[in-house]
């Protein structure tokens, strides 16, 4: 059921997610779905669990074997392209918070802030400025990979170009901590 929601909410827009819609994709009545989610926020919350560890999986298979820049761009790129195909659960993932630490958004969450720290051991970022420097990475991945999700590069500028330009970028301010 959080699949198809998940797929359906990437085809439509988290917005326009409803219990009716996801029901009717699925083929069963509105009711029958409560039989697997506690209503719409509820699968929301599994959408966002779900691409918060799909993206994690994309951006920690990505960067094994790479170190430094090399690893930011696979990091970058894997979570660009995640963005940009599943725009739908990415944006479940928006200002979701856990309910504690046991939750499952918690886990997965922190899956993804464990890869891209993975990044962040090829430079010499002081243990002080890791949270910052995450912030700074998730800030660049997060607003390219949503502009570019809802057609807002409307430049003649080659999108992939500038994507490049990012990394460097991010890449000549992580060597300059």
């Amino acid at each position: 059921m959080v699949a198809a929601g998940a797929a359906l909410a990437d085809e439509v827009g988290l917005a326009k997610l409803t219990m009716g819609l996801l029901a009717e994709r699925v083929g069963v009545r509105t009711p029958s779905l409560y039989k697997h989610v506690n209503g719409l926020e509820d699968l929301n919350r599994r959408i966002a669990v779900l691409a918060l560890n799909e993206a994690a999986d994309a951006v920690g298979g990505a960067i094994q074997g790479y170190a430094g820049r090399d690893a930011l761009a696979a990091a970058a790129r894997a979570f660009r392209a995640f963005v940009v195909a599943h725009p739908g659960r990415y944006a479940a993932t928006i200002g979701v918070e856990p309910s504690g630490p046991d939750d499952p958004l918690a886990a997965a969450g922190q899956r993804l802030l464990t890869a891209f720290t993975a990044v962040l051991r090829g430079y010499e970022v002081p243990e002080s400025d890791v949270e910052h420097a995450l912030r700074t990475l998730r800030s660049l991945c997060h607003g390219f990979g949503t502009l570019q999700a809802s057609n807002g590069f409307q430049w003649s500028a080659d999108i992939d170009e500038s994507f490049e330009w990012l990394i460097a970028f991010a890449d000549r301010g992580l060597r300059s901590m």
